[in-house]
């Protein structure tokens, strides 16, 4: 395979996506990947999509199978002090929503999509180097069924994650990076219980922090709150509904339903930006030049966010050799990158205990929740944010 237009790295969504997208305007595009297709569509990351991630499945032709078997949730639940707090989304951000979808099954809709549309996804791919990216005739060379190949290309678009080689393809002094370690990570586990929750919870509490989200009316997703260090031995089943419960409860008739848990795993929390997302020709996009802790439900969404923007100008520069969009595409990445690595953050800090918090910082924290549950115009700012915050 000597040429194509645009190399991708990485077949997640973001890669994925931006495949379909430039397919569906012409622009010849191979995407390599390092992992089997069995992996990639087994793998559990995010759940939440954006309104405009929705939209955007929709109108590529992508959002068929997530429009009928996905959740769309108009609001999202804050529980503290033993009290439930709703946030409505619609009436606070004009009618935006968010859909329940997971991302594996988003990664299945794009490689079902590409195999119809006979699009070139090659799994098991190895990148090896990126060459070439500060001339007009990048490469990416890989190993693929045994033996070494190169592509040429026009573009390089890195969609291959934070341990990937796209950003380490960028020459040393040339990235500035920034970036957070949280001192908490999230246990998480999937369970064959139906939800207890209409909607997601969030629960701060005295122990720890506790998500309740879904993946189907049939499959329910939680999380706790876990020290850095803890492993997934340390939490037989029991023990971790115990905990759920006690995290959760609220003064009130409300009762966690249990069942048998399929999957633990733990999950560090840190944030991560790397930037500019562009040098030369080539491009990052996604986790490869950013990271936000889940607590926002934002890295699918920045992901999705990024490569629609890398291929509106992709699609400039081929039909006009534009390079405008091109030009401005890191910084114009970047606003957003930045405003929901803002917003992670304060979910993060509002909703999570610190070990070194001091009682100071504790009843901030409190004061802040109550005033979201009281203040109209507090809850509409938690709501653009979750929904996802647009700027025009």
């Amino acid at each position: 395979m000597p040429r194509t237009t645009v190399g991708i790295i990485g077949a997640g969504p973001a890669g994925l996506l931006l495949s379909h997208l430039l397919h569906r305007q012409g622009i010849d595009n191979v995407v390599l990947e390092l992992r089997s297709r069995d992996y990639v569509e087994r793998r559990q990351r995010a759940g939440i999509l954006e309104q405009d991630t929705v939209d955007v499945l929709r109108d590529s032709g992508a959002g068929e199978r997530m429009d009928r078997e996905g959740l769309e949730h108009h609001g999202i639940e804050l529980r503290f002090d033993r009290r439930s707090h709703r946030v409505d989304f619609p009436s606070l951000t004009g009618g935006r929503s968010v859909m329940v979808y997971a991302q594996t099954e988003v990664v299945k809709d794009l490689i079902d999509r590409r195999q119809q549309d006979g699009g070139t996804v090659l799994f098991e791919a190895e990148a090896l180097s990126v060459d070439g990216i500060e001339t007009d005739r990048p490469s990416i060379r890989y190993r693929h069924e045994g033996a070494e190949h190169t592509l040429d290309c026009d573009i390089v678009v890195a969609c291959d994650g934070f341990h990937g080689i796209g950003r380490r393809s960028v020459p040393d002094g040339l990235l500035t990076v920034t970036e957070r370690t949280y001192p908490f990570s999230w246990l998480g586990i999937l369970a064959d219980v139906p939800p207890s929750c209409e909607e997601l919870i969030y629960a701060h509490h005295e122990r720890g922090f506790a998500l309740h989200s879904m993946r189907s009316p049939e499959v329910s997703r939680l999380y706790l709150q876990v020290d850095p260090d803890d492993s997934t031995d340390n939490w037989p089943d029991e023990r971790i509904w115990d905990e759920l419960e006690t995290r959760f409860a609220v003064d009130g008739d409300w009762t966690l339903r249990r069942g048998p848990i399929t999957e633990k795993s733990i999950t560090p929390m840190r944030s991560f930006v790397a930037e500019p997302m562009r040098h030369g020709r080539l491009f990052l996009a996604g986790d490869a030049a950013h990271i936000v802790p889940p607590t926002g439900a934002k890295g699918l969404n920045l992901a999705v966010a990024d490569v629609t923007l890398l291929a509106q100008a992709l699609t400039r520069y081929h039909a006009h050799q534009d390079e405008s969009l091109l030009d401005a595409y890191s910084e114009t990445a970047l606003r957003r990158v930045w405003r929901a690595e803002h917003f992670s953050y304060t979910m993060t800090t509002l909703l999570h205990g610190d070990p070194a918090d001091s009682d100071f910082d504790r009843a901030l924290r409190l004061s802040h929740l109550r005033y979201i549950a009281r203040s109209e115009a507090a809850s509409a700012s938690l709501a653009e944010n979750y929904v996802g915050f647009k700027e025009n």
